[in-house]
């Protein structure tokens, strides 16, 4: 069942740097893929060291993120966690749990990769992307 309308979903992909180089067209397309969800607070969105397959963006809500415990973040409405599993299989940083109760979406990195393999133009924009906060992250002068 669709909880968000469209334009919600793409104004909130734009939002997630992994995106913010797509078209219209293309973030569309993505917010096509995604999977609206509610649950009530305390429910555990994802967990420390287990493998992550999905980026979540909360609609509306609260989430605290939690690492070894301690808790790290606070994230809310428009904000966005889980995007480099999209793109490799890594193991979750950090546990994050509903503090509130939570709407939001979700994207899987199977539902992705089927777009990905169809229209690779979104993905060469996504890669060029992760390669230029990299490097500025990086800090490193050769990279440029």
């Amino acid at each position: 069942m669709a909880l968000f309308r469209q334009d919600t979903k793409i104004e909130a992909l734009k939002r997630t740097p992994l995106f913010e180089g797509l078209s219209h067209k293309h973030l569309t397309e993505v917010a096509r893929l995604t999977e609206d969800l509610e649950v009530p607070a305390g429910s555990i969105l994802c967990r420390e060291g287990s493998e992550g397959h999905e980026l979540f963006v909360i609609i509306e809500g609260h989430v605290g993120v939690t690492r070894g415990g301690h808790e790290v973040a606070t994230l809310g409405p428009g904000e966005f966690f889980g995007e480099i599993a999209l793109l490799e299989p890594v193991h979750r940083t950090a546990t994050v749990t509903a503090q509130t109760p939570l709407r939001f979406f979700l994207i899987s990195d199977a539902v992705l990769r089927g777009v990905l393999d169809t229209d690779p133009e979104i993905e060469r924009t996504m890669l060029r992307t992760v390669a230029r906060r990299l490097a500025v992250m990086s800090g490193d002068p050769t990279i440029a």
